[in-house]
């Protein structure tokens, strides 16, 4: 790219922290680097037009796990584990309403449904045997009840008759919250490069040579914030993991409202403009959606399709207005990786779907590293 002088100097030159990920994690971490350091030069680079990751593209849930995924975690985490990762999702969503105000992301509490395939009666009858146990697991942390039954009242089809219903959680308006984050950062004098891909780093003794697709240049501190791209940059364990939306166009008088989960969470949807979001299907194909190419595949298209028709809307006539992916970054643990890589160069990533829910506080935590 031919630079000015005056591009070079503006934007290049003095640079304190480069944050590379213009998401939920990287702006949030702009924004408490700015607080602790008010004076420092702080630069963003996103590599999409737009967040090319999950923060603009997810499904706007404001949760925190349903009940057949914590009952999950538990085979695979100790309760204090799975008791801290809800604890920081809920922390976490606290901090984001707070930061940018309900009003600004349109924060509804409706509340998050989990269906059960009429199929599956043993997996049913587990979750809600271990119900009771869950609740009493988080009420040190909600001080009430989590999961109560609630009776099959939009009367979705092929489904047990009763749903387990979480009164805390709620839905916002993805795009709103990304828009009230930029406009933030921007107020702040932070600067956003889009369309610029780092491609290496290296370190010196006291700054990070970075390189990218259109220039090269120097900053004190490197913070890595891409989550489901962070292979491409460090060799920590997280995996892209590709998720795959559509969207309806408006329904007259849709009665459907609040989150709702299905088929242990690989399924979720929910009311937005008088319309159905829905999204998942990753269990077809694990490993065909490993990869961070925004592309939408008919195997899933069609079974999101299919659920329209025979579950979601089954007496409602719908056509689908848009359809679209996003790259999350998973593990095999569900805690997020924040940590410093070596003098200079740091890294929080590895959200494990639950950007909305998490995004803000591992962006603090991540400048939080930084002292």
């Amino acid at each position: 790219m031919n630079l000015s002088y005056w591009e070079i100097k503006s934007y290049l030159t003095n640079v304190d922290f480069t944050i590379i990920g213009s998401g939920i994690v990287g702006l949030n971490c702009a924004l408490q680097l700015k607080q602790q350091y008010p004076k420092a030069t702080i630069l963003v680079l996103e590599r999409g037009m737009l967040p090319q990751g999950a923060s603009t593209k997810n499904a706007g849930f404001a949760c925190f796990g349903s009940l057949s995924e914590i009952i999950d975690d538990l085979h695979s985490h100790t309760e204090e584990e799975v008791y801290n990762l809800v604890k920081k999702r809920f922390d976490g969503l606290l901090l984001l309403r707070q930061i940018l105000s309900d009003k600004a992301i349109e924060y509804q509490q409706l509340g998050g449904y989990e269906l059960y395939s009429d199929s599956e009666d043993d997996f049913y009858d587990a979750c809600l045997q271990k119900k009771d146990f869950i609740n009493s697991l988080l009420f040190p942390l909600f001080k009430d009840e989590v999961f109560t039954l609630k009776n099959n009242s939009f009367h979705f089809r092929n489904v047990q008759n009763k749903f387990s219903f979480n009164k805390f959680e709620g839905q916002i308006d993805t795009g709103k919250m990304m828009l009230a984050l930029t406009d933030s950062v921007l107020q702040k004098g932070i600067n956003i490069l889009n369309s610029v891909t780092v491609e290496s780093f290296e370190e010196t003794n006291s700054a990070v040579h970075v390189k990218t697709n259109h220039f090269e240049f120097k900053t004190k501190k490197l913070l890595i914030a891409t989550n489901g791209f962070a292979k491409d940059l460090i060799p920590e364990e997280v995996k892209p993991a590709r998720a795959q939306v559509l969207i309806t166009k408006p329904i007259e008088n849709l009665h459907i409202k609040g989150t709702f989960h299905l088929d242990k969470g690989y399924y979720y949807f929910r009311n937005i403009d008088n319309r159905i979001l829905l999204g998942g299907g990753r269990n077809l194909d694990f490993e065909g959606e490993e990869t961070t190419e925004l592309v939408q595949t008919k195997l899933i298209q069609n079974k999101l399709e299919e659920l329209l028709k025979g579950t979601i809307l089954p007496k409602t006539p719908f056509e689908i207005d848009y359809r679209w992916s996003g790259i999350m970054g998973v593990g095999t643990q569900k805690k997020p990786i924040v940590k410093q890589l070596s003098n200079n160069v740091y890294c929080g990533v590895r959200l494990g779907g639950m950007g909305i829910a998490i995004g803000s506080i591992v962006g603090k935590e991540l400048a939080q590293l930084i002292n």
